[in-house]
């Protein structure tokens, strides 16, 4: 048979159109089977073919299959090697006259081989996804990285390059996605027109070491005191008040400033045209006072240095001076251009001028805002207020905000129910730069949240269910890319890490905030500290039974647990612990994580006994009859026996007996019996001094 349209029989056929027998098939048309068609154009289609029941080599059972299995093969060489099947289409086809027909089918394929598929991936992707994207099957992939020696699962993620790596064995280019932050597509601004400017106050926040006159400061400015009040020292709550001097405003931010409030310190700095930095006279630079001299250089805020307690006998401004230098603040009488003013809170001295070197530095600033636009600001602090419900302290930075008008910060919106601004009185609007507490949100915002008013409710809705939905999203990214099942299985065989969880409540925001950085900051490579609940108002049911399940502590900061969650506390046996001021808080975890580390021993001399004479027992060894010189020896403890000087042996005691007898213990002035775990060559006079391993407390 040479070929063309009908069937054939037993091997003759050569690749063209109608189907051959015995494997030689190559996967187009069907065809007729076993010579039982008798070579009409019927041979095109084998089914028929199969019902005849001819005498056969071999069973259409069995040969079946056998066709399948080539098709399959075809199918995949088809999809996975183009060449291959192109070599094979040529070679196949030459004995025929009718080549043409063969050889236009890998033309097609070869335009198919030239174009690249590129597909874009994120930073993370599963290998599922990427298959589907790479038009593959997973375990295809799998199959491959087996190949290779990396064993993979179809839900494992792999990074970018990992995935760029494997699409580059199949050919495929890989673009990465360009991740919008949708967040901050929201809150684009467009510029503003010169012409609708006007000047705004200068918002001041004061920072510097703790206990080097702050908010003492502050007072003295407004002439109010509120240090009183204050737990252990330290402002923990954000105020913000404005003053005026000359018939001009200034705003105060007033930040804690110790150094637990970092994150608190960092929005503070944020929200800042200036900076005052506190330092006292007779102290000089700390370590806070580094960290906000960093804080504010990195919010570009420009700073005036208040030098306080220069009314105190151990001042030393010149001091304070020659310290700042190392931290490029010169003084402008030494030829620099930072402002330095030395005051004292304590006598008001310098008060006046150091408000005064503010508003010239405003001036020069030329710090302007339009007031007839929609508000935008920051959130300072928001608290839950048991009558009033969510309270928030919002910094007006543009526009002017009213009474009624629809808000949105962060997840939270609503309208403004009411404003009052910071000496309590209630009023209608505020303009940029000037601090009010607002009511009217439907949730408690977080500190250092961007707010801004949309045209309507509905608006304002939409932006918080936006950010929600934005924030849900990062978390989980964020959450996979720490914890992927296979990771977290070689850490825990790398090595036990030990987690202290923790769920934190206070009664504002930026307290919560920053009680979880300090706790965060204790972690060690033997504890991670771990903060999985953090939140404002107080203890409840839901915090108690998170505890429950999660096997962690409650630290509640200024807020109490309700009756609920008490009983419920003491029945599950959550640890709940209460503090006023945040150092306790840090000192009682740092306390709980040592006892979760690994235990110190050290050795503890307990006596010293001589050899008096040995003797020698079947079974037991060399048995040292001894006199305990001082202390005792216990059963267990741990011996180092020294002749002439110099030791001979360091181990276990087997056993210590008293006549016949075995003791607990043996102390000084009394003889007994001693043997030791493998060693036998025990001498008179040999000098034995008994020890034992004491844990000591970190």
């Amino acid at each position: 048979r040479d070929g063309q349209r009908s069937g054939g029989y037993q091997g003759n056929r050569d690749g063209q159109r109608s189907g051959g027998y015995q494997g030689n098939r190559d996967g187009q048309r069907s065809g007729g089977y076993q010579g039982g068609r008798d070579g009409q154009r019927g041979g095109r289609d084998g089914r028929g073919g199969l019902n005849i029941p001819k005498p056969s080599f071999d069973s259409p059972v069995v040969q079946k299959p056998q066709n399948n299995k080539q098709n399959k093969n075809n199918y995949k060489n088809d999809k996975y090697s183009k060449i291959d099947h192109e070599e094979e289409m040529h070679s196949k086809g030459r004995g025929g006259k009718n080549v043409k027909s063969a050889v236009q089918p890998p033309q097609k394929k070869e335009a198919k081989v030239e174009e690249i598929k590129t597909i874009t991936i994120p930073e993370v992707i599963t290998i599922k996804d990427l298959a589907d994207k790479m038009k593959l099957q997973p375990s295809v992939i799998v199959k491959k990285l087996f190949l290779q020696g990396k064993v993979v699962t179809i839900n494992q993620e792999v990074d970018y390059e990992q995935a760029e790596e494997i699409a580059m064995e199949f050919d495929v280019l890989c673009e990465k996605e360009v991740k919008v932050d949708v967040i901050e597509e929201l809150l684009k601004e467009e510029e503003e027109d010169e012409k609708d400017m006007v000047t705004r106050p200068p918002v001041v926040c004061v920072m510097g070491h703790v206990d080097h006159g702050k908010t003492s400061l502050l007072d003295a400015i407004r002439q109010t005191n509120v240090t009183a009040k204050e737990a252990g020292g330290i402002t923990q709550h954000i105020g913000a008040y404005m003053v005026e001097i000359n018939g001009q405003k200034i705003t105060f931010l007033d930040t804690p400033g110790h150094e637990a409030f970092t994150a608190m310190r960092m929005r503070g700095a944020k929200s800042t045209d200036i900076a005052i930095l506190v330092v006292a006279a007779d102290d000089g630079v700390m370590p806070q006072t580094i960290e906000a001299i960093n804080h504010a250089k990195a919010a570009g805020v420009e700073i005036i240095v208040a030098i306080n307690k220069i009314d105190k006998p151990s001042a030393n401004i010149e001091k304070v001076k020659q310290e700042l230098i190392e931290y490029e603040l010169v003084p402008e009488d030494w030829g620099g251009s930072t402002i330095f003013v030395p005051v004292s809170a304590h006598t008001k001295e310098g008060i006046k001028e150091l408000l005064e070197m503010i508003l010239l530095t405003a001036e020069v600033k030329e710090l302007k805002a339009n007031p007839n636009r929609n508000a935008r600001g920051l959130v300072i602090e928001a608290e839950l207020d048991k009558g009033k419900g969510p309270v928030a302290t919002v910094l007006v930075q543009k526009g002017t905000l009213h009474v009624g008008d629809p808000i949105a910060a962060g997840a939270c919106y609503g309208r403004v129910r009411a404003m009052m601004d910071d000496k309590g009185r209630r009023v209608k609007e505020a303009g940029p730069s000037t601090p009010v507490e607002i009511l009217g949100l439907n949730d408690v915002p977080n500190a250092g949240e961007v707010f801004v008013q949309p045209e309507n409710e509905k608006e304002a809705r939409s932006f918080a269910e936006t950010f929600i939905s934005e924030s849900k999203n990062k978390l989980i990214e964020d959450t996979k890319m720490k914890l992927s099942l296979d990771d977290l299985f070689s850490q825990i065989k790398a090595g036990n890490v030990k987690e202290l969880p923790l769920i934190v409540k206070a009664d504002v925001q930026g307290s919560v905030e920053a009680v979880k950085q300090s706790l965060m900051k204790l972690s060690n490579e033997e504890v991670v500290v771990k903060v999985i609940h953090g939140g404002v108002g107080a203890i409840n049911e839901s915090d108690v039974s998170l505890a429950a399940a999660s096997n962690a502590i409650i630290i509640g900061f200024n807020v109490r647990p309700d009756a609920t969650a008490k009983s419920i506390a003491e029945r599950e046996k959550v640890d709940v612990r209460l503090y006023r001021v945040i150092y306790q808080a840090i000192e009682d975890v740092e306390a709980a994580m040592k006892g979760m580390l690994d235990p110190i021993y050290e050795e503890q001399v307990i006596g010293h006994a001589v050899v008096r004479q040995t003797f020698k027992a079947s079974g037991v060894g060399t048995i040292a009859g001894s006199y305990v010189l001082d202390g005792k020896f216990q059963r267990g403890c741990k011996a180092r026996i020294t002749r002439d000087g110099e030791q001979i042996f360091d181990g276990p005691l087997a056993s210590l007996k008293r006549f016949k007898d075995d003791v607990k213990e043996v102390a000084s002035g009394y003889e007994c019996g001693l043997v030791f775990e493998k060693f036998n060559d025990l001498q008179e006079d040999d000098m034995i001094e008994a020890y034992a391993m004491v844990e000591v407390p970190r």
